[in-house]
This record gives structure tokens, sequence and C-alpha cells, in this order.
């Protein structure tokens, strides 16, 4: 699938999350060429196996809302927006607004809240998103939402995956 830049310069994969144990990241690119005779590699802060390790699954609910789109415009620019974002789990709309909610990797809260602030302007033009603005965010670890849904407090997506209308 490739991958693609987080805005801090790292790259995401484009690997679909699970509820399951995340992976480790990329080994780290080999020494520059051209250098001659012995070199000594700076070890990095992070093994990727500490890295794996460290990294995080959230569970996101991104709102969004504007002008009054067309429903089938809108419709096609989500399931393109899944299609551009595969941990996509669901997203719920109507002409005016939509909800969206799906599992995103990062090291922490910020990292999470900050990928899922961009998500709707960074896919606005290749998904012909509407221009709208997000209008709110909630994202929770793994454990928290598993534990929500446990005791009914959570609410679970209407549908299991896909793009459908409120």
């Amino acid at each position: 699938m490739g991958s693609d830049n987080d805005g801090r310069g790292r790259e995401r994969s484009g690997v679909v999350l699970t509820s399951i144990q995340g992976g480790a990241a990329a080994p780290p690119p080999p020494a520059s060429a051209g250098h001659e005779g012995p070199t000594e590699r700076v070890a990095p802060s992070s093994s990727a196996a500490e890295i794996g390790q460290r990294a995080r699954i959230w569970h996101v609910v991104l709102n969004v809302a504007g002008r009054v789109t067309p429903l089938p415009q809108l419709k096609q620019g989500l399931e393109q927006l899944a299609h551009e974002h595969p941990p996509f789990l669901t997203a719920r709309y109507a002409a005016d607004h939509a909800e969206i909610r799906y599992w995103e990797q990062a090291d922490d809260l910020q990292d999470a809240a900050a990928m899922a602030l961009r998500l709707w302007g960074e896919h606005r033009v290749t998904a012909a998103l509407p221009p709208w603005e997000v209008v709110g965010l909630e994202v929770v670890d793994r454990p928290t939402y598993h534990k929500r849904i446990a005791e009914g407090y959570g609410e679970p997506p209407a549908f299991l995956g896909g793009v459908h209308p409120y």
C-alpha cells in the first residue's frame, strides 16, 4: 500500500490496524553511501522494536460540518476517504455534517489528535470532500474504548464499517 508522511517527517505505513498488539516500525535507513573507510554508526535513541512497543492504538471520532452538500457527492467523497485512509471504521453523514470513526496508531494522545485534526484537510482535494471544518474530536486509547463498550457506555458504530446516512 505504500506509506505517507505523518506531517512530522516520519512515515506512516498503510497497514490496516486491528484490536491486536501493534507491530514494529520500519528499521532505520542504512548508513549513507559515499563514506570511505570505517564509520561509526550512532545508535538511534530507540530501536524499531521499542518504537513499535511505544506506539499505541487510539479510537478517533471526528465530527465535521459545513454548508449543505448533495448526499451522493458526500457519500462518494467519504468512500474515497475510507479508501485513502485504510484504518477507517465507519462514517455517518447528513447533508451538512458527518461523523468519522477510525483507529489511529500514535505514540501518545497529542500525536493521535494532531493527525485526526489534519485528516479532513489532507484528504479534502483527493477525496473530493466538501470544505467543511472540524467541529468535534474525541480520541481515547484502545483499553478505554473497549471498557466503555463492555460497560454499555460507549456508542458502538451503527454499522460495522462503511459509509452510511444517519
